[in-house]
């Protein structure tokens, strides 16, 4: 226990008390006989930092297993970072380019090495920033998806999946990065807006009896064209269904098929089909009937023209990169006059994210995951129960997804990841197992080479409920918290992670992944923008602590995080929660200087006092509030209830009513609703809660391992009556003071009548506190005196506050009736414009939104003065 300094400064704290937490193994307590409750972190890169997505998703789950370990449950928050197997390898390759290497002087495994040496120097930043944040983790048992124990699992999941038929194989379309030369994942593609081209073509008839025109905005692939699609239902073409067109260029004769893929109404009706570089084309070819083994392949790995199967590309094409050849295409085309026009086209382009080309649809051999028969069983989890999804109406996105799954490619060319565990003998038969030994024993002793491909971080990362845990061991950790109890996460990776989770432990686990998926929105700026460095709306979170503090970035997560909304960044908030922080700070010093210290008791103490029990009822209904949000999952009712109970309740209502009579009951009923406080708030500050706990008393253990409220208090409804009495009362004084421009500290006399008993014994008990709090001198029953006074009414009774000689009533009123004209004068204005439909739908979202925000203050503003006018009288 010791003094507070006099200014709240979170940086003086946070470092201190992370320490302390994480050296006396606090975020792990052993409690083997305690109900678990398990959280699992999506593992962030390992080559990323923190960013305001980051803070919030890590917010949320820290409050929940702050809270269950509060609660007395065994909690656990599994952490650990991914092997981002391509930003990490192109960090790496950057580090090596600078000094004039590439990866390919290297052997694949001299690189790898290099790779573990800059994981271990540098791979731990974002770790250290979730510290930060004040993530209370399990950092003793951190995991890494590389790591032996789960690279173990990774491989028995892969092999065990090929033994099921469920890996296999493939020719397929892929999104093919040609800068970094490997497939990559939906989530890796970025789209973009490109000003291009529509170039219209007319391809000859083989027979000679005229041609068709086809659109394209990739001239280029033409040379690997297959089809010509139309509509079945258009007549300008049923009779060309079955005939033939002769490419130009390279001569090739492909047939004119029906399928609905081609739009009517879209340009010619007619639409060139390239299988091998178009995902739409592909699914189109395999109607038509074409394999995908016959399909064109015209690019190599980087995008450079290649010799198709069938040899018909000219030879002075082979070998120019596709942006160069789509040039000469288009020259070709105009030299033979079948360039019909080109139209000017803003055009979404598929762009690498981490690489920034333009990504290719590429027909290549890839191992694929049967999808389709994976989700069943976690389509039904959902559907059952088993799994819910918070909120509810993301279920139809999920359904609608898993219902129409595509074959998963797991396959990337890069050296950096989980090796595929297959090998290849000379004659191109696969052997799949764990360890080449065992290939070898099932290849009957044949030399073998193993495939160099890795696996898809994300194959990896679905395991990671399980595989952190012991699998495929059975450990007592597996046994205890799997099934994990909640996944928190952004519905932005439902489909790449969250749902692969579900089909892969249903598989291996007989049982789903976790009992409940709560997802969130994201954090856009403050306009409602998604942020990127393009439009330099970025916030750094960690900038945010080193100005504000941990504890309010921290709650600005939490009161902003609505049920099936984005989070709008908003720095005055963040502000105004560092001021909450504040007061709760100066609250408790106050408590040290009136001699109020910490409680050593759960149930709240005896109190006789109306005041006291009061405020021990308000901690009763507040954590029933914080209860009941806490079951739903309602983060933004969470912090609405501790917020407005600490500040309005607490600080502003009873530490104010107590002033000047602070026996030895109420110094009690202070120390214990300070410790309620303390405890209630601490998921979401645990920072500054844990210092005012220590500052409080001499406890024999840290807060983060307090009991979660139990006051053993039910309502009492006389005393809360009595004081929300009171507290309306002096409000009504305030407020009319404040309209009517009396300074705050002027004292009046009232006079009431129509009071009631209850009223007038009420007035009896609180007499010193409205004295205080209200500034009246006298309450009187008596008659009031003639002149002008301003009337307030509370319950049945008529406070007369008389007002000769405080303020001129005459031009008071004159003032206030000269206010309320001018201001209904704008709010009509106001309303005029927003009843204009002409503004509503031509004018900027932001300037109907400052019109609409502009017409309800004034509207409130017109309402106000009415009322001041009404209290004065005629």
């Amino acid at each position: 226990m010791s003094e507070l300094p006099k200014t709240f400064d979170p940086s003086a704290i946070e470092a201190k008390w992370y320490a302390h937490w994480e050296e006396t193994g606090a975020f792990r307590p052993h409690r083997p006989t305690a109900e678990p409750y398990t959280i699992v972190n999506p593992p962030p890169n390992v080559t990323g930092s923190l960013h305001i997505g980051h803070a919030l998703d890590n917010t949320l789950q820290d409050i929940l297993i702050r809270h269950a370990r509060l609660k007395g449950k065994d909690a656990l928050w599994v952490v650990g970072t991914d092997h981002a197997g391509i930003a990490t390898q192109m960090v790496v390759e950057r580090q090596l380019n600078e000094k004039g290497q590439k990866r390919t002087d290297f052997t694949r495994e001299d690189f790898i090495a290099k790779v573990w040496e800059w994981k271990e120097e540098s791979g731990g930043q974002i770790t250290r920033q979730l510290r930060r944040l004040g993530c209370s983790m399990d950092w003793a048992n951190e995991r890494f998806t590389m790591d032996e124990g789960f690279s173990r699992a990774v491989l028995k999941v892969f092999v065990d999946l090929y033994n099921q038929k469920l890996i296999y194989r493939d020719k397929r379309l892929v999104n093919w990065d040609p800068g970094l030369k490997t497939a990559i994942s939906d989530l890796e593609v970025e789209t973009r807006e490109v000003n291009g081209k529509f170039w219209h073509f007319r391809y000859p008839l083989a027979d000679g009896s005229g041609h068709i025109s086809v659109a394209t905005t990739r001239p280029e692939t033409m040379l690997a064209d297959m089809a010509i699609a139309v509509n079945p239902e258009d007549d300008r073409y049923k009779a060309w269904v079955g005939k033939k067109v002769r490419l130009p260029i390279t001569g090739r004769e492909i047939p004119i098929v029906a399928d609905e893929h081609a739009d009517p109404e879209l340009g010619s009706g007619a639409v060139k089909i390239t299988p091998g570089h178009d995902f739409n084309d592909f699914e189109v070819g395999k109607r038509a009937g074409i394999k995908a083994a016959d399909m064109l392949n015209m690019l190599d790995a980087e995008a450079r023209v290649v010799q198709t199967a069938d040899g018909l590309v000219p030879a002075d094409f082979v070998g120019l990169d596709r942006f160069e050849a789509r040039k000469q295409v288009v020259a070709a085309i105009e030299a033979a006059g079948l360039l019909e026009k080109v139209e000017d086209r803003v055009i979404q382009t598929p762009f690498g994210d981490r690489s920034g080309q333009v990504i290719e649809p590429w027909l290549t051999d890839q191992w694929y995951v049967d999808a389709e028969t994976l989700a069943k069983p976690a389509i039904e989890a959902v559907k059952s129960g088993a799994i819910k999804v918070v909120p509810q109406t993301w279920e139809k996105t999920y359904f609608n997804w898993m219902e129409n799954i595509q074959p998963w490619c797991v396959s990337r060319q890069l050296w950096w990841g989980h090796q595929i565990p297959a090998w290849y003998d000379a004659d191109g038969n696969v052997f799949v197992a764990e360890s080449e030994d065992e290939a070898k024993a099932l290849a009957g002793g044949k030399d073998l080479t193993r495939d160099p491909d890795v696996l898809d971080t994300w194959f990896s990362s679905a395991l990671w409920p399980f595989g952190t845990l012991g699998w495929p061991d059975q450990t007592e950790a597996l046994a205890r918290h799997y099934p994990n109890d909640v996944l928190i996460s952004g519905f932005d990776i439902l489909f790449f992670w969250d749902a692969r989770m579900a089909m892969q432990g249903i598989q291996f686990m007989k049982d789903v992944p976790w009992k409940t998926l709560y997802l969130h929105g994201l954090v856009r700026a403050a306009d409602g923008q998604k942020m990127s460095k393009s439009k330099g709306n970025v916030v750094d979170p960690l900038g945010l602590i080193d100005q504000y503090g941990a504890d309010a970035l921290r709650f600005f997560m939490a009161a902003m995080e609505s049920q099936g909304r984005d989070v709008k960044m908003d720095e005055k908030r963040v502000e105004g929660y560092r001021n909450f922080a504040t007061k709760l700070w100066n609250a408790t010093r106050f408590a040290q200087a009136n001699g109020i210290s910490g409680s050593t008791s759960l149930e709240a103490p005896a109190a006789t006092s109306a005041i006291n029990r009061w405020i021990i009822s308000e901690v009763s209904a507040t954590l029933a509030k914080l209860d009941k949000a806490f079951e739903e999952l309602r983060f933004d009712g969470m912090a609405d209830a501790i917020y407005h109970f600490v500040w309005d309740q607490f600080c502003d209502w009873y530490l104010e009513l107590i002033k000047g009579q602070i026996d030895d009951e109420t110094k009690a009923v202070a120390g214990w609703v300070l410790d309620q406080i303390l405890v209630m708030l601490h998921p979401f500050m645990p920072f500054i809660t844990e210092e005012l706990w220590h500052a409080l008393a001499d406890r024999p253990y840290d807060l983060i391992h307090a009991r979660w409220p139990a006051p053993g208090a039910s309502a009492d409804a006389a005393a809360s009556a009595e004081i929300d009495w009171l507290i309306r009362l002096v409000s009504e004084v305030r407020t009319a003071k404040n309209e009517l421009g009396i300074a705050p500290g002027a004292r009046l006399n009232a006079f009431v009548r129509d009071a009631g008993p209850l009223t007038v014994e009420r007035l009896a008990n609180q007499q010193a506190a409205i004295a205080r709090l209200a500034r009246l001198d006298a309450v009187s029953t008596d008659a009031a005196p003639a002149g002008g006074a301003v009337q307030l009414v509370v319950d049945e009774a008529t406070f007369v506050l008389p007002l000769e000689g405080v303020i001129d009533l005459a031009a008071e009123r004159a003032r206030i009736t000269k206010a309320i004209e001018a201001v209904s004068k704008e709010a009509a204005s106001l309303a005029g414009r927003l009843n204009n439909p002409a503004f509503v739908e031509k004018a900027k979202p932001e300037a109907v939104e400052k019109a609409r925000a502009d017409h309800a203050e004034k509207a409130a503003e017109v309402e106000k003065l009415t009322a001041a006018l009404a209290r004065l009288g005629a």
